[in-house]
């Protein structure tokens, strides 16, 4: 029997879309959630989860940006490989200092390593924590004028596909951007005209921003990971495009456009 693919981030926005795919190529599927055992805090956890698997697609909980996140990456990197799981690709951040630590901590464990660096994703909008923001009609954040080359989970999901199931992707980079740069307050504007309801955006401080992520009880350490990406990460630093999908795929990503227009025909925002 053909080993599993292990897939650590079984039910996230990228790590589900990618079951969905190598189900469809047959590809047998093995899931790693605290739900089934596995917890990055818990170190003992990790070699359960790998044994005997063919390849591991790795998404950290809650993001690579926090402290801690290297050293984890490189400890699960050197056990795979010690358990005969060398085939690895590793979801990471731009612009994330601790993203890019991670990354060569996985490069040099010895696995033949894959990584698909991603920006914001369009899905933050539907399936993450703005969709209650859209349907109460009003988004606040610390952020005013940058631009983010929003990504589609979809396009994400079809590179790890592509890395898992094709040797050729190893050693491979992949920077993955949308094509075209927005700022928060145009990715708004479009959702509200794509779904015919009124959403209006608000730039915030920092400050008011943290009181409202403590007024909305949001749990510390998804909290302490927002602040982060908003006060340091946001700054401009990613205010670019790359060719990433096209290295990976020989296809161009999908524009925001769509992405709003295929959600709004769902009902992602009624």
């Amino acid at each position: 029997m053909e080993k599993p693919i292990l897939i650590i981030g079984g039910k996230g926005k990228t790590g589900s879309r990618v079951a969905e795919r190598l189900h469809a190529l047959n590809k047998p599927v093995r899931f790693a959630s605290r739900s089934t055992g596995f917890d990055w805090t818990d170190r003992t956890t990790w070699a359960t989860a790998l044994q005997g698997a063919s390849a591991a697609y790795i998404t950290y909980y809650p993001d690579l940006a926090v402290r801690g996140a290297p050293d984890d990456i490189e400890a699960l990197a050197k056990l795979a490989v010690s358990l005969g799981v060398k085939r690895l690709v590793l979801l990471s951040g731009r612009g994330e200092p601790e993203a890019q630590e991670s990354e060569k901590r996985l490069i040099a464990s010895g696995a033949d390593w894959t990584i698909v660096r991603a920006s914001w994703f369009n899905q933050n909008f539907d399936e993450g924590q703005f969709q209650p923001m859209i349907l109460e009609g009003v988004i606040a954040l610390p952020v005013s004028g940058v631009r983010e080359p929003f990504i589609d989970a979809d396009d994400i999901a079809d590179v790890v596909v592509a890395a898992l199931t094709d040797l050729r992707h190893i050693g491979e980079l992949y920077e993955v951007t949308g094509p075209r740069l927005l700022t928060f307050a145009e990715a708004i504007a479009e959702i509200s005209k794509a779904s015919g309801r009124e959403v209006v955006f608000q730039t915030i401080s920092n400050e008011e921003f943290v009181e409202g992520l403590k007024a909305a009880e949001v749990p510390e350490d998804l909290a302490e990971l927002l602040v982060e990406l908003f006060t340091v990460v946001l700054d401009g630093r990613n205010e670019y495009l790359t060719d990433g999908v096209q290295r990976a795929l020989g296809r161009s990503p999908k524009d925001f456009a769509g992405y709003v227009k295929d959600a709004a025909a769902r009902g992602a925002w009624k």
